[in-house]
């Protein structure tokens, strides 16, 4: 799927940042299987997000880092606030496979 090209100013207004999964629940009120995840951004403090990455099982996720988009406004899905967006792209199996870093970098570190 190709997409419109942007310039870089368009790019350069999406805020990403490091973060830590520190908890995951079930979230069956969700269309689609997903779970509600805790992320810490360090000094940023921590936000929610509901994410479709039920491949992985909840003891897996804990203490992964991920990457997430952190300034779009929050999105309500099935009365939950999700407040970041968690990156991830789809394997050829179809399962969203977690966006990370090589290293550990300090939590909150922005992507760019």
């Amino acid at each position: 799927m190709k997409k419109d090209q942007i310039i870089y100013d368009d790019f350069a207004k999406v805020e990403m940042r490091v973060g830590q999964i520190l908890s995951v629940q079930e979230f069956p009120r969700a269309r689609n299987p997903s779970y509600k995840v805790e992320v810490d951004f360090g000094d940023l403090g921590t936000k929610w997000s509901s994410a479709q990455i039920t491949s992985y099982s909840i003891e897996e996720l804990i203490g992964k880092l991920v990457i997430c988009t952190v300034n779009m406004p929050p999105r309500n899905i099935a009365g939950f606030q999700s407040e970041v967006l968690i990156m991830g792209a789809e394997n050829k199996n179809g399962d969203v496979i977690l966006l990370s870093t090589d290293t550990d970098v300090p939590l909150g570190s922005e992507v760019y």
